[in-house]
Parts: structure tokens; sequence; C-alpha cells
């Protein structure tokens, strides 16, 4: 690589140093999971930003729809979509259970100031990461914040709402848990199968942050019997 190259990427390393990840996702038939890459009580809350963002999805493109972006994490690189075992060893043996025109619930967690609302979501009914195809979600329940962007605790947020400047390098720890939800299309039929398990979609969330974007991607479960008479 020439150095200035090096240098100029170096530089702009500090620029993806901001994180909101999904905790947790209850479905409305019941379960619960987490996004893939998520290591749970293993990362503090509150500290500095390498010890706090460690295991938060950023997205390699700024278009939702890019298929196969299920996006990467500082601490181990790349999702996987066979990943979804180490998911359910932190929430549970059973997946967030949908239905068709149902919901999936969450907790949103904000990292850092960079990290925020609002999110957009996509339902990916063959749980392959085939987002072009995907089905959009509404967001019916949103984080707050302003094209991602939030004020620390410590600071004046109506002044951050009113004139932001997106320089993530000086973003600050959050650690707050904001509600969220996502509602599952009439007409969904889950048909895809990770790690053996069947039935799934998969759900991406994403804050499109310009200078991330930051959210997850995480498996919902839906019976055949979930999706008659939609």
């Amino acid at each position: 690589m020439h150095p200035s190259t090096f240098l100029y990427a170096l530089a702009l390393a500090p620029l993806v140093a901001a994180h909101g990840k999904v905790a947790v996702v209850t479905g409305d038939q019941g379960g619960n999971g987490t996004a893939l890459g998520i290591r749970g009580a293993a990362v503090p809350g509150a500290g500095p930003n390498y010890m706090t963002e460690v295991d938060t999805t950023v997205f390699w493109s700024k278009d939702i729809r890019t298929d196969q972006d299920i996006g990467y994490t500082d601490e181990a690189g790349n999702n996987q979509l066979s990943d979804l075992s180490k998911a359910m060893a932190q929430s549970g043996s059973t997946l967030p259970q949908v239905s068709s025109g149902g919901s999936v619930k969450g907790t949103y967690h904000i990292v850092t100031t960079d990290g925020a609302g609002p999110l957009e979501a996509l339902i990916d009914e063959s749980a392959s990461g085939k987002w072009s195809t995907a089905k959009q979600a509404t967001v019916s329940t949103q984080p707050p914040g302003n094209n991602g962007f939030i004020a620390a605790p410590n600071k004046k947020r109506w002044l951050m709402d009113r004139m932001y400047k997106p320089l993530s390098k000086r973003a600050e720890n959050v650690n707050e848990d904001y509600p969220f939800a996502v509602e599952i299309p009439a007409g969904t039929s889950c048909t895809g199968t990770i790690n053996g398990i069947s039935n799934l979609c998969l759900v991406k969330v994403s804050n499109n942050n310009e200078n991330g974007p930051f959210g997850g991607v995480f498996a919902v479960q839906m019976s055949n019997s979930s999706t008659s008479g939609n």
C-alpha cells in the first residue's frame, strides 16, 4: 500500500467509531433473540469507546439493500449467518416467534452519540442476506435521534437536534437503552434455513448514519400456521 493511501485510511478509521446495537428482541408469538455479533454482558455499557463498541455492527454499504451485507464488528470482523448459534447462546434456544402482520419488539442500545435513530428495516424471507428483494418494514417505535446523532446525556439535546456536527471521532458514550419495534408485513412467509433451523427470516435494522451505518441483523422464526389467512 502506498504510504499516503495508508495514512488516508488511518485518518478515516475514527469515523466509524460510533455505534448503536440491537441488544434483545422478542416476537409477537414469544421467544427472544439478539443480533449477530452481540456478546452481551461481556461488553461494558460505560467506558472508553474501544471497550464499549467491540460487538456492535457496522454495515459496509450505506445502501440498506446491498446483498449479503450483514455487517461486521470491530472485535470479530465480518458477521456470518452461522453466527446465529452464538446469538442463540446469548438469548436462548427459542428464537423470536412472529406472525405475518405481527411484530418484533426489542431494545436498541445507543452506545455512542453517532449510534442513534431513526432506524429503517428490511425483512428477508429467504434468510440469506438477499436484501435487494427484501420487504420494507415499518419501524413503528423509534429510538431518538436526528440522522443517527444524539447528544450525550450530559449535553443539551435540543441543541444537538438543531446543530449537530458529524464528527464521530469525538463520539461520546451514551449508554442508554430505548424500545424499538418492527412490523412484520402482512403476507410475509419465512422460508430460510440457517444451521439446520428452518422457517427463518432475517431482519436488518440500520440507522443509515453517514459515518456508518450502524444497527444489526437478527433472525426471527415463523410457523407455517402463522402465514395462513394473511
